[in-house]
């Protein structure tokens, strides 16, 4: 698929390393960026004071604000938590998801200098324990809480019982009419190094960490951004987006990319799970949007929708230029799946790749690609390094996106783990599209740290077998982790989609070997687990992925028993 949409061409240069490797840079300059978040607030409120920059689901139809209408929720919110005596060192701790009471409480903590610590809902809905949400909040140390409904969070606050208040929606309501009185000073003091947000991470590798996000951060993020889809020029742009809050990519690539170019946001309620994707559907028959981001276990089932629904796919590619998947690898099937149903409309397909350490972009799309895999050059002012480390090369980050560190729970900040030249190690591997063409980008290649040798001391390259055995096996099989470290050949154990029958699986798996070229790649023995992946024992991240880590240090049993004469063992 080609597009129409604007792009600043790449324009990349490849310099040595000291000590190995190479560095990929922009020629281009670091473009200029905000002061902070908020002046684009005040910027579009008075530009296009009705314009709507928030909508969401009520009853029938849409409750919607205003860039006007939010500015003035945002200074009285914001006074009342200056107010209540939240600061820089009492944050607003939100446990709710995406709702536009969540956005205009946020939005006024870091219009006055509170940062924001927006939790994933897992955390309080998933635990059966709440552990790491009371190591969270130990990290937080909120001056007040937000959830949007007391009862489902209920066991949550039991299990914080906090002491400071607990802000509801109709707090917001209460709240957002006070008389603003100090708030334009505590506006006037944000500057660069203001901590806008604490996100945590994933939790993959041990308890989450908050990532202290600074204006400066989010703001030059933003920037880079613009700098090379200057699409975002021509029109405001119009999201229909479920990404959640509590993770970088929903609540700093695209909810900041609508608030910084004036654009609307309609919140959905869904998300790409069984009984959840139909509201996510319903909102796409109704808003076209002009950016459709999602994950690939999303776009997964939506071209399947797509492919079905002449009234969805009507409205969805109406007004579309650009699609945006991340957080994963897109199947060539999908992406071959989404060509054909757009029926020849220009769409650009596009990725980018990040963390929550840099806010999120480090690369960036924004020139034609033709197929999945490939994340982009480097944003303008950022510099990625490719280093060896085992037979790959480990990606590594310098730039004004980059954190500045954790946030501890006493206050102190725990720098990150910079290498000798004051790069970040991501702890991903990439190569270049092509040696000899810095400007046609990098391919993501899976995370160095899970991958392991063969007895043979061939390198296995745990993300790639996983994807291509899930898509294999789809939709037998849910997830999967890669065993077989030191051992003669590969297993797995597998977690089954709902309502599977496991006495498909041996065709599907020899389907699968027979299009394995050697034994790093070829799955020669299964195990199915009954026990669902447990987040309290640190197996599922609260994104909802799988920590191959902790599942096989937790189920060494059952790792031992794959590798046997068990009955329960598939061979191929």
């Amino acid at each position: 698929m080609r597009a129409m949409v604007r792009f600043v061409p790449p324009s990349i240069e490849r310099v040595p390393r000291p000590g190995g490797g190479f560095i990929l840079r922009s020629l281009a300059d670091a473009p200029p960026y905000a002061r902070c978040l908020g002046d684009a607030l005040v910027h579009w409120a008075h530009h296009a004071p009705e314009r709507t920059l928030y909508a969401e689901r009520e009853g029938s139809g849409w409750r919607r604000v205003s860039y006007r209408a939010a500015l003035v929720a945002v200074r009285g919110l914001g006074q009342a938590l200056l107010d209540l005596g939240l600061s820089a060192a009492r944050p607003l701790m939100v446990l709710s998801g995406n709702s536009i009471d969540h956005a205009l409480l946020a939005l006024a903590a870091m219009h006055v200098g509170v940062p924001v610590a927006p939790i994933s809902p897992a955390y309080s809905l998933m635990s059966s324990d709440h552990a790491k949400l009371r190591t969270l909040a130990n990290i937080v140390q909120p001056g007040a809480l937000y959830v949007a409904d007391r009862g489902l969070f209920g066991r949550a606050l039991a299990a914080l019982a906090p002491t400071v208040p607990v802000l509801e929606p109709a707090s917001v309501a209460d709240l957002g009419a006070t008389v603003p009185t100090t708030v334009d000073a505590a506006f006037a003091k944000v500057d660069g190094d203001t901590i806008a947000k604490l996100l945590f991470t994933s939790g993959s590798t041990g308890t989450p960490k908050a990532v202290i996000n600074t204006q400066r951060m989010l703001c030059a993020n933003q920037a880079a951004l613009a700098a090379g889809w200057s699409f975002l020029a021509d029109r405001p742009p119009v999201i229909v987006d479920w990404l959640p809050w509590s993770h970088t990519f929903g609540a700093n690539h695209n909810a900041n990319l609508i608030l910084t170019h004036g654009g609307t946001l309609y919140i959905d309620g869904g998300k790409p799970a069984p009984g959840s994707f139909d509201q996510t559907v319903r909102n796409l028959r109704e808003i076209p949007s002009t950016i459709y981001f999602n994950v690939p276990r999303g776009f997964d089932m939506l071209v399947a929708q797509l492919e079905s629904d002449a009234e969805l796919r009507e409205v969805f590619f109406r007004d579309l230029g650009v699609i945006f998947y991340a957080a994963a690898a897109l199947s060539p099937a999908t992406w071959q799946r989404l060509a054909t149903v757009a029926r020849g409309k220009p769409i650009a397909m596009t990725s980018a790749w990040g963390s929550t350490e840099t806010s999120p972009l480090v690369t960036h799309v924004h020139y034609h690609i033709d197929r999945a895999g490939v994340i982009g050059v480097p944003i303008p002012g950022t510099e990625l390094a490719l280093v060896p480390v085992g037979d790959k090369l480990e990606m590594r980050v310098k730039g004004p996106s980059v954190a500045p560190g954790y946030l501890r729970a006493d206050r102190s900040i725990e720098p990150l783990p910079l290498d000798e030249l004051g790069f970040y190690p991501m702890g991903d591997a990439g190569r270049m599209v092509d040696e000899a063409a810095p400007n046609a980008g990098v391919v993501f290649e899976g995370r160095t740290a899970e991958n392991f040798k063969l007895a043979s001391g061939t390198w296995v390259h745990v993300g790639e077998v996983r994807l291509a055995l899930v898509a294999a096996c789809s939709p037998l099989v849910a997830d999967a982790v890669i065993c077989g470290h030191d051992r003669a050949g590969l297993g797995a154990l597998l977690f089954l989609g709902p309502d599977q029958d496991p006495s498909a699986l041996r065709a599907a798996l020899v389907r699968h070997a027979a299009t394995c070229e050697s034994s790093s790649t070829r799955i020669e023995r299964v195990l199915v687990l009954v026990e669902p992946a447990n987040i309290d024992a640190g197996e599922i991240t609260d994104k909802g992925y799988l920590n191959q880590r902790a599942i096989l240090d937790r189920r060494a049993a059952d790792v031992t028993r794959l590798f046997s004469d068990h009955a329960d063992v598939i061979t191929v």
